[in-house]
């Protein structure tokens, strides 16, 4: 072989193998993860398909006697929308391009998003008799996808060892356990197929579900990204270092996890959400709050602005969001004091009033002092589905707790009023209501004594207090607390009539 000969065979060589690696690159129609077999598609609206090919490329949808087109761009991404659907099932939906793609076993129903930390985390097999809830789970129109645990500034398409599953007794002990009940309430009350995405992450704090850019944007997170930002700037030079020393190797070792951790800003906004970002919901519910705690103050801001820029960037507008108010939690103790828990709820409760078609689970009562993951998941889940039956499937249940509404100095009392109290009050136990706590101008808080009146009214008092100016009700980390309203059953909202700074107020 002559050297041109030679030149040529090696060009051609190079130029087939780039090609092999460019074919290979684009050989199959691509779809996420949350396309699988088993999904649930929402009724009643367009869902989103997306997907990769060949650039240029033309994508056709077909389900049942629906043909969609789609294109892709120039960067092979492709979007398409299948029409609004009726619940029923099954389906099977094709996706062809380049090559083709079919998803069996497809129902129309109700989907929704469960997330937060580990409290949604917390599977059937970690809750309170899972040998007899997993004997009863044959529910097979109850189907569920649970997303890894991935913290990255960069955006993950898709995770493809990740599918749908088909509720069972097989299965159902992997499922959230929040999700499930509530899943099961759902489906057993409207017969309607329901599929739930489980993305919680344990022990995450509110901002890593946030787009980083968002959070730039509202000005009022900028100590907090700045933080971050000196930590980012150490990482990297740490990681570009030549010849490290020992002692760098453990800071660079040790700063590893947080950097693909839960509490950096947008890690799972990125690594988890984006992947499924788009899917056609009905709505999500949300258990998380802990590790936000002790910037409880922040997270009167930080948290609703979490749900806009989820709503925003789904593009289904104010769908509904529904969250676990933090359950009761630590030792108890005898005098009121202040507690960062306390103020986290209060900032929890004051969301619903900030954001429309929101709610809050009230479960102070639930709790369990030694554990941070109590067991009883299924009373949890009953009163998130309270909110979803009353106001998305018009059931006429009462799914609200009562809620502090005004006050009245009464000499040397304070008379409270309510709202969302149908059927008056059931204090638990005993008669007598507990967990009231009141003060005068010196602010210092003292038990009080607490009596129903006319109305459901609430007259509070204590004889260390002659001038009373405020009063709180289950104002501690784990309160000893028994008021419930006796129509809902459902425990009374914790809160405070005063609005003096708490412990938590400038943390950032």
């Amino acid at each position: 072989m002559t050297k041109f000969q030679l030149s040529r065979w090696i060009g051609s060589a190079v130029l087939g193998a780039a090609a092999l690696v460019a074919t290979d690159a684009w050989a199959d129609v691509k779809l996420p993860n949350i396309f699988s077999d088993s999904m649930v598609l929402q009724q009643g609206q367009e869902n989103k398909v997306w997907g990769k090919d060949n650039p240029g490329q033309s994508i056709t949808l077909t389900i049942g006697d629906q043909k969609i087109t789609a294109t892709a761009d120039a960067a092979g991404n492709w979007q398409a929308k299948l029409p609004a659907m009726e619940v029923g099932g099954p389906y099977t939906l094709t996706v062809a391009g380049s090559s083709s793609k079919t998803i069996n076993d497809i129902l129309v129903g109700e989907v929704w998003i469960c997330s937060g930390q580990s409290n949604m985390q917390w599977s059937v097999n970690q809750s309170n008799d899972p040998d007899l809830e997993k004997l009863a789970a044959r529910f097979p129109k109850i189907r569920m996808i649970n997303f890894p645990q991935v913290g990255t500034q960069d955006s993950i398409w898709s995770h493809d060892d990740r599918k749908w599953q088909i509720c069972s007794p097989e299965t159902v002990g992997g499922f959230s356990a929040v999700g499930y009940f509530f899943a099961r309430q759902i489906h057993e009350t409207t017969g309607v197929p329901i599929g739930m995405i489980n993305n919680a992450w344990g022990g995450s704090a509110c901002e890593a579900w946030i787009n980083r850019d968002v959070l730039k944007s509202d000005g009022k997170f900028n100590k907090l990204l700045e933080g971050w930002a000196g930590r980012e700037t150490q990482f990297e030079e740490l990681t570009k270092k030549q010849g490290r020393t020992e002692a760098e190797e453990k800071t660079l070792k040790d700063m590893t996890g947080g950097m693909r951790g839960n509490s950096r800003p947008a890690n799972i906004y990125n690594g988890v959400l984006k992947s499924h970002l788009g899917y056609g919901i009905r709505g999500a519910i949300w258990y998380q709050g802990e590790s936000n705690a002790g910037r409880a103050y922040q997270y009167r801001e930080l948290f609703p602005l979490m749900i806009q820029n989820w709503r925003n960037e789904w593009g289904q507008g104010d769908f509904p969001f529904y969250w676990v108010q933090l359950a009761d939690f630590m030792g108890e103790v005898k005098e009121p004091a202040e507690s960062d828990w306390a103020e986290l709820r209060e900032a929890q409760t004051m969301a619903m009033d900030k954001l429309p078609n929101s709610g809050q689970a009230v479960i102070i009562d639930i709790g369990e002092g030694k554990d941070i993951h109590p067991k009883n998941k299924v009373d949890v889940g009953r009163r998130l589905a309270r909110w979803a039956l009353a106001k998305q499937y018009n059931i006429p249940i009462e799914y609200q707790s009562p809620r502090y509404s005004t006050m009245e100095v009464d000499g040397d009392g304070i008379v409270l009023s309510f709202k969302h109290l149908a059927g008056g009050w059931r204090p638990f136990d005993v008669n007598e209501p507990v967990g009231f706590a009141i003060a005068g101008d010196d602010k210092k808080f003292y038990n009080a004594q607490a009596k129903i009146t006319d109305g459901g009214k609430v007259r509070v008092s204590s004889p260390n207090v002659a001038k009373p100016v405020a009063v709180r009700y289950a104002w501690a980390n784990n309160p000893v607390c028994n008021m419930y309203g006796a129509a809902s059953g459902l425990p009374l909202t914790p809160f405070r009539t005063d609005d003096w700074p708490g412990v938590t107020a400038g943390r950032e």
